[in-house]
């Protein structure tokens, strides 16, 4: 299991080297979480419905105002440095990681929010290209850090969605609103169901002798926009041979698991497997809500099960690296379920654990995925945490 450096640690080194940076202590200290999924995945996009955790796994941002329109930017992480003027914001032709903040400025100005200037340092515990959104970690926490400073008022739904808007049209990635609105808005000891059409959200508690664990394959996901956009592609060709038959539906949200079934002929073999992949992960998701509502994590589990054939044979967005880690998983003691995470092509994938059989779960689970593989993986014991938040 991967070590975890603890939390005062963290906060006490990045204040050591905000004063190393600036030649004075920071203001004020923000944490925002990273996320893994627990269930719902390629639902996002098909206005469809996600179930996530915020993790204990943090980026923080130490900030104290300016008496000018600059922004001082440290990332600790990888000792580098970078300035820009909030009158005049352009993505960076270097130094690239800038970029979220850069857009977090931009979507909070063009809001009407005057914002000041800051000097901040940074650092993360959210591993990045893991699938783990730390770049949503790093724009709310700029979000949160702005608006304490700065005083205006805005729900944490608006902040998600202006940081979405930021990754969307600034950084150019066009992610939904899941990793964002989780890591604004996630609960201590629950997951957060999402209604990605209607942002209607509700916690669902994690039953407390359940641990989760994220199993890193060290596989980095290789070419998978066009894989990704081939997808939503291919699903919203489902929707206009579906409407056909079924009128007014606008995607595959509005299908459900019957109406497929019934019209299932219609639709080109490919296209057929995208939908149901769809439709059957929404329905997997309302059914793991009333699983985890009545404290049924043996039934939760074997949705996620469910998941990740679904993901693997419908949608194939697995690759051999997560099939092997979900395989080993799925023989390790004290799992109740397993399933790739994310996009898809590499990444993570995720576990529901018996929390007394963790340890055990995680050393078997790396022993047999690198005896199968010979990558050696990384495995995080997760807690859910709350959402972003002022720490100091």
């Amino acid at each position: 299991m991967a070590e975890k450096t603890p939390f005062t640690q963290r906060v006490a080194a990045l204040k050591a080297e905000f004063a190393h940076a600036y030649g004075a202590s920071p203001e004020l200290i923000v944490r925002a979480p990273g996320r893994v999924n627990l269930i719902g995945e390629h639902t996002d996009y098909n206005d469809g419905y996600v179930l996530p955790i915020a993790i204990d796994r943090s980026v923080l941002v130490a900030a104290s105002v300016r008496a000018d329109r600059t922004v001082r930017l440290l990332t600790v992480d990888f000792a580098d440095q970078v300035a820009f003027s909030l009158d005049h914001i352009r993505r960076a032709e270097r130094n690239r990681w800038s970029d979220y903040q850069r857009g977090v400025a931009t979507v909070l100005e063009e809001r009407g929010l005057c914002l000041p200037g800051l000097d901040v340092a940074f650092s993360s515990d959210v591993p990045i290209g893991a699938g783990l959104s730390s770049s949503a970690a790093v724009e709310v926490s700029m979000a949160v850090t702005w608006q304490t400073i700065a005083g205006f008022e805005l729900s944490r739904a608006d902040l998600a969605l202006l940081c979405q808007r930021a990754e969307n049209t600034f950084v150019g990635v066009n992610c939904g609103i899941m990793d964002q609105f989780i890591s604004a808005l996630g609960e201590d000891g629950a997951a957060l169901f999402i209604d990605c059409r209607t942002l209607d959200h509700k916690p669902v508690a994690i039953p407390s002798r359940c641990a989760v664990v994220i199993m890193d394959t060290a596989k980095r996901r290789g070419l998978t926009d066009s894989a990704y956009n081939t997808r939503r592609a291919e699903c919203e060709e489902g929707v206009r041979l579906l409407s056909a038959h079924l009128p007014g539906i606008v995607a595959l949200r509005d299908v459900s698991v019957a109406d497929l079934q019934r019209h299932a002929s219609e639709l080109p073999q490919t296209v057929r497997k995208r939908c149901r992949h769809v439709i059957g992960e929404n329905q997997r998701v309302l059914d793991s809500m009333q699983a985890l509502a009545r404290g049924d994590a043996p039934s939760f589990g074997k949705l996620m099960d469910a998941s990740h054939r679904s993901l693997r044979d419908d949608y194939e967005v697995s690759c051999a690296e997560l099939d092997a880690m979900v395989e080993a998983a799925w023989t390790a003691p004290g799992v109740l379920g397993a399933r790739m995470t994310g996009a898809g092509f590499g990444g993570c994938a995720v576990a529901l654990v018996e929390a007394p059989q963790a340890g055990t779960f995680a050393q078997q689970v790396a022993t047999d995925y690198e005896r199968a593989t010979g990558l050696k993986p990384s495995l995080y014991l997760c807690s859910a945490e709350g959402g972003a938040s002022v720490v100091h």
